[in-house]
């Protein structure tokens, strides 16, 4: 499975409920319950030109490299996957008009005829078999490797059909296909381009509504329309998308209130949301998400290695504060890592399994009893936070404020923006550090993409914890919905109790969009969807 994480860059926020000393922690009323949309209004026409600002400049555009919210939100426009995630959260043939599954280790994707490449190539099994095999090569390095660990093999069995073999069954494999892991670039350019694949002088060669056309380094990224796209009701409606890469928020808010940028999705809210929620200019609008904000534990050692501890805090902390105060209003708090729109399958067992959890609601009675029952522990616990992020700073304040009402010592230790992402991949980096905040999300509507990040030996999980290794072993391998549902909520029930990572708020997706545009797609699938295609005049 993957996952993902960004450091938060550039928020300035002053809240008066959150200042720089830590307080007491008070009992937030229960936030208003969200209404979030997967859709915008139709566009009545076409553009000429529709300019959009993304997060940061795109590191690269080769889709097994491309693993972040910036590289994603181009390259959904672009490259197309075999599957297709909608904005409702399905998962629907894409370049794969059948995907057959004749034994536990078998997949056989039937690719679809009359598709083209921005050059008037056709699509053929060549191009898919190459774009996956790329991801088996270990010098190439991808970021998608957590779906690719059980691939043994990736053939063109056909002209237009291509094989993937199994060393084990595997029920995450063929949904990866729907996100940026079963992107296809054509294999006569993939040949050609090299190492350059996906930078600003090579970009792409792709299938979908918009093409490459120019990647001005520091400034923007044009992508123009491809007319002979073969998925008519997909057609972009506007001639021209231009990305911007404004990375300052407060720069980047005053644009889309001027006009000057049309429109941008935030994966946090910005220092500016009031001023976008009260343009004259422009609307914000709240969409369905797979995102969520935590507290990922990485202690082996300590206090914070014993659950009981971990409990303690988690019982007391305070997520509708962190709701209403951090989040402005936008965030839902969460008693698991993975909320409802994870349930894609199997829903009313996952419903059931959640509310059978703890509540988000405070106990500081049951969270002192759990300390007494640790031991009563003084050594602190160290919590790693990004600098230069107030939504960073503010959930920190508000962790070591109910640590002081538990007499629990919590240590806050800033880690300068451009060293904050070691934490995710170097041990080094997170020594002396039991936990840090983060932003994290799945990439398809199952738990159970979320839920393997746990599994014995795993990239992310920091803390080395296994008790749950070999039931996601049994649930990946497992094929019958119901009985990977079991198997998963088993998994969720043991993870969440033991408060490996602490759930806090499920973060929707923030769209802003000026109103002279509408047809953006406000939901997660933005990542993976082309989301663009229907932007145009309201």
């Amino acid at each position: 499975m993957m996952r993902r994480a960004l450091p938060v860059i550039g928020l300035v926020l002053t809240l008066a409920a959150c200042t720089s000393g830590a307080r007491q922690p008070q009992q937030g009323a229960a936030p208003a319950k969200l209404d979030l949309k997967t859709t915008t209004p139709a566009a009545a026409k076409g553009l000429g030109k529709v300019t959009w600002n993304l997060p940061y400049e795109p590191q690269t555009l080769d889709p097994i490299r491309s693993f972040n919210y910036a590289e994603n939100t181009a390259l959904a426009n672009m490259c197309e996957s075999l599957l297709r995630l909608t904005p409702d959260f399905k998962i629907k043939p894409g370049l794969a008009v059948k995907a057959a599954n004749p034994t536990p280790t078998t997949w056989v994707y039937t690719i679809r005829k009359g598709v083209t490449f921005w050059n008037g190539d056709p699509l053929t099994a060549d191009d898919v078999a190459a774009s996956l095999r790329r991801h088996l090569d270990p010098k190439l390095g991808t970021w998608w490797g957590d779906y690719f660990n059980t691939v043994k093999s990736v053939r063109a069995t056909g002209s237009m059909q291509v094989t993937v073999t199994l060393k084990q069954p595997d029920a995450l494999f063929n949904q990866a296909m729907a996100t940026g892991a079963g992107a296809v670039v054509q294999k006569k350019f993939l040949d050609k381009a090299g190492k350059s694949l996906g930078s600003p002088s090579s970009g792409v060669m792709c299938t979908g509504p918009f093409k490459f056309h120019d990647w001005k380094s520091g400034d923007s990224m044009t992508l123009t329309r491809y007319d002979h796209y073969w998925d008519k009701a997909l057609k972009a409606k506007s001639e021209s998308l231009v990305l911007r890469f404004i990375a300052d928020e407060t720069t980047a808010v005053n644009a889309l209130r001027s006009g000057e940028v049309d429109g941008q999705y935030f994966y946090l809210p910005p220092a500016g949301l009031g001023q976008l929620q009260k343009s004259t200019t422009g609307s914000v609008t709240l969409g369905r998400s797979l995102t969520f904000w935590a507290l990922l534990g990485s202690a082996k050692s300590g206090p914070y290695a014993d659950p009981r501890v971990r409990q303690a805090l988690s019982l007391a902390l305070d997520r509708a504060a962190i709701s209403k105060v951090v989040f402005q209003g936008t965030a839902s708090p969460q008693r698991a890592l993975t909320g409802s729109d994870y349930w894609g399958y199997e829903r009313k067992t996952y419903q059931k399994a959640y509310e059978a959890l703890p509540p988000e609601t405070t106990d500081l009675a049951k969270a002192k009893e759990l300390l007494v029952q640790a031991g009563s522990p003084t050594k602190p616990i160290v919590i790693g936070v990004q600098g230069s992020s107030a939504v960073h700073e503010q959930t920190a304040n508000l962790l070591k404020a109910t640590g002081e009402a538990l007499g629990l010592d919590i240590e806050i230790r800033v880690v300068p923006v451009e060293q904050y992402g070691n934490l995710y991949s170097d041990p080094k980096a997170r020594k002396g550090i039991d936990a840090f905040l983060s932003t994290w999300y799945g990439n398809v509507p199952d738990p159970l993409d979320i839920y393997t990040v746990f599994r014995n030996g795993g990239r992310t999980n920091f803390s080395d914890y296994k008790a749950v290794d070999g039931a996601i072993a049994k649930a990946r391998a497992e094929g019958d919905p119901a009985a990977r549902a079991s198997l998963v909520t088993g998994i969720q029930e043991k993870v969440t109790r033991d408060v490996v990572w602490m759930p806090l708020n499920n973060l929707p997706v923030i769209l802003y969009m000026n109103k002279r545009v509408t047809g953006a797609v406000p939901s997660f699938p933005y990542l993976y969807y082309p989301w663009a295609a229907g932007l145009g005049a309201r």
